[in-house]
Order: C-alpha cells, then sequence, then structure tokens
C-alpha cells in the first residue's frame, strides 16, 4: 500500500468513526478563533473555552479588545498559561484588526501568518474552518498519529510534516481530516497511556502493528 492509499484509506476510516468532527474551540465569530487558538498554546481547548467566557464578557469585539492593555487581558487569561507573552500578542493583534482589516481578519493565509502569534497552524485552522480553504493542521496529535500511521516518517517538525501531507491528503480533506485526528488520538491513539489498539479503526494498517 503506498502512502497515497493509505491516506485515502484513512480518510475513509476516521469519516466512519467521528462523522461529526470540528474544532474544539469554541467560538461564534472568526476573530474569537484567532484569540482562542493563541490561547490554546500549551493549555488544552476546554480550558480554553472557559477562560474565553470571561475575557469576552469583559471585551465582547475586537474595537474593546484592541482598546484593552496587555495586562489587563493577561489578568484574565493567567489561567491558560504563558499569560504575559499571550496576552501581548493577543492585544497586538487585535489592534492591527481594528486598525488595518475593520475587525475583520485577514482572508489570504500569508496575510495571517504576518499577524503577532499567528503560525502555520493557527493561520490554517483559520483557513480551514473559518473560510473554508484547504488547510492542514499539524498539531501535536496530528504529527504524533501520522508517524505512528505511517502517513508519515519520523518526522517530527510540524512544518515538514504538514509539507509531507499535502503530497498524499486530497485538499479538500485536509481540514476534517485533522479534526478527527485529534478525536482519535483523545479517544483512542492516546498520549499518555498505552494507546488503545484493540479498539482502534485503524488497528490492521497502522504501522505501528505491523
Amino acid at each position: 500500500m503506498t502512502k497515497e492509499e493509505l491516506a485515502l484509506e484513512v480518510i475513509d476510516r476516521l469519516k466512519k468513526e467521528y462523522p461529526d468532527a470540528g474544532c474544539t474551540l469554541d467560538y461564534d465569530q472568526a476573530w474569537k478563533l484567532l484569540v482562542s487558538v493563541r490561547l490554546a498554546a500549551q493549555c488544552t481547548d476546554a480550558r480554553v473555552n472557559v477562560v474565553v467566557e470571561d475575557l469576552y464578557a469583559k471585551y465582547p469585539d475586537v474595537a474593546s479588545l484592541a482598546k484593552a492593555e496587555p495586562e489587563e487581558i493577561e489578568a484574565i487569561i493567567r489561567p491558560c498559561g504563558l499569560g504575559r507573552s499571550k496576552a501581548r500578542d493577543i492585544s497586538a493583534c487585535m489592534r492591527i484588526l481594528h486598525e488595518n482589516y475593520n475587525d475583520n481578519i485577514p482572508t489570504t493565509f500569508e496575510e495571517l501568518l504576518k499577524l503577532p502569534g499567528v503560525g502555520r497552524k493557527s493561520a490554517n485552522l483559520i483557513m480551514g474552518d473559518v473560510f473554508g480553504k484547504p488547510a492542514i493542521v499539524t498539531d501535536t496529535h496530528c504529527i504524533r498519529l501520522c508517524n505512528r500511521i505511517g502517513l508519515v516518517d519520523g518526522i517530527k517538525d510540524p512544518k515538514k510534516v504538514e509539507m509531507a501531507l499535502w503530497k498524499i491528503i486530497p485538499p479538500e480533506e485536509g481540514s476534517d481530516f485533522c479534526h478527527r485526528l485529534v478525536y482519535h488520538g483523545r479517544e483512542v491513539c492516546t498520549a499518555r497511556t498505552k494507546p488503545y489498539c484493540d479498539k482502534c479503526c485503524l488497528e490492521d494498517i497502522c504501522q505501528k502493528n505491523i
């Protein structure tokens, strides 16, 4: 089985296993996803979803958050960890959106990458979830599972994993595929415990088991 064939089989099986998988960060406006994905660095999505409730209660839109001092933002988001750097990035980012984008977010990958605190993973998430564009989000679940399954071979660098996956994952499948890897990585192919291979829908094709 080639990597392309393996990729298509994995995509098909994960679709059946997690048909409704989507982003696990809660948001109802694009700029909120931009904030949440920055807060999610080294923090669980579940905690981020709780913390942003207080943040948005005080700063309900881009304009108000852009006016807030980083120290005020940090006081609210501290439970997410790395409070100072995250608050600085969020403050700078919201000011750019307010001043340059009429309180909206950029619509291109290249423009998103120029925003403070936005890397390839975040930009891909926004392109896929907000704009419905081809995207591959190489978070820790994606990197770990793709190596274990055999879609990539011993690659740990996020950008290199992303580039390798672009070659074998149909563009229209990338975003949902990565969301499903998150679900699978949390529920079955876990990192902190021994993977539950006996109940894995990929057991017979996973390179870890061959």
